[in-house]
């Protein structure tokens, strides 16, 4: 009988859902939209018809021995998704209950990054290390911390918040409601948005003005950076300013071996890794310069986000 898990990670559009044995192995995996539905009983419903039709395709004698999830606003102390910004179900859903309605197995839920943490420590690069930072940037910037092999959740659950701290005072709208926050320069939508601001000064010498705000996205600014696209490349530069200056704060917090970086940004590669780096090691105190490796995932190719939602539950068996 094959020990499986259910692994779920709930994004603002989809949901990715898979079977995953202790190794990392998938049994089957899907996706399922989350924007129609306006009722979280609406979704439930949906989600777990798209999971039986998964379990079907199951070839092996199973048991589920859990369901782990990742959601924006997971609180792990709770099992509550709590005021998310990009959900449309407001106020505290007391997530993890409604779902053992479907699945009476345990059900454990945190925040995403919090589960890619734990993917990164079991599956990825982070096998082995007690202390590292776990940082993902995609539509927004998310951080798990992990302090002597345990994921830091304070006394609320909420802990780690990295995207979420003031670096430009009255800066840029968030969609948490304050301004100048972390996500909204380090992101996919942050660089787009520095990109935009300096073709305000210079907008003949890069190909990127040809692109409205809603046709660019972080992989086309990618793409110009590696034709050296000047824009592209000062774009990613003011990125890797504040990303790097600000994981040195970090640093001093909990002294990490390493901080990984993951998502669509972190694909840019050199273009992101080298200045954040080098602004990272300016910015440290001396003690700690020249100790904190700056990786990418080692799960950035796998579907990270399903295998740490699982990785929840093998951490607590």
């Amino acid at each position: 009988m094959k020990d499986l898990v259910i692994g779920i990670d709930i994004g603002g559009t989809l949901t990715k859902c898979g079977f995953v044995d202790r190794e990392g192995n998938f049994f089957a995996e899907g996706v399922s939209p989350t924007d129609p539905y306006d009722r979280v009983e609406d979704y439930l419903k949906n989600l777990c018809t798209e999971l039986k039709r998964l379990e079907a395709q199951i070839k092996v004698p199973y048991k589920i021995s859990g369901v782990g999830i990742g959601a924006p606003n997971g609180n792990y102390h709770k099992g509550t998704i709590e005021n998310a910004a990009n959900l449309k179900w407001k106020g505290i859903i007391p997530f993890a209950e409604l779902f053992r309605k479907y699945y009476d197995v345990p059900v454990k839920l945190t925040n995403d990054a919090n589960a890619a943490a734990l993917g990164e420590m079991i599956y990825g690069e982070a096998k082995g290390m007690r202390d590292f930072i776990m940082i993902t940037l995609g539509t927004g910037l998310g951080s798990g911390l992990v302090v002597n092999g345990d994921l830091v959740y304070g006394h609320d659950g909420f802990a780690g918040e990295l995207g979420h701290i003031n670096v430009q005072k009255n800066g840029r709208k968030c969609g948490c409601g304050n301004f100048g926050c972390l996500e909204t320069y380090v992101s996919a939508p942050g660089i787009k948005r520095t990109v935009f601001e300096l073709l305000a000064y210079d907008h003949e010498s890069s190909e990127l003005a040809n692109y409205s705000f809603k046709e660019l996205n972080s992989e086309m600014i990618y793409e110009a950076a590696k034709k050296n696209d000047p824009i592209a490349l000062k774009a990613f530069d003011i990125t890797a300013r504040y990303l790097g200056t600000k994981l040195a704060d970090s640093v001093a917090h909990t002294s990490p071996e390493a901080i990984f970086l993951f998502g669509g940004l972190a694909k840019s590669g050199r273009f992101i890794f080298e200045p954040t780096k080098k602004y990272m090691e300016e910015s440290l105190l001396g003690t700690f310069r020249n100790k904190v490796k700056l990786l990418p995932s080692g799960l950035m190719d796998k579907n990270a986000a399903i295998l740490g939602a699982g990785a929840l539950i093998w951490k607590g068996m």
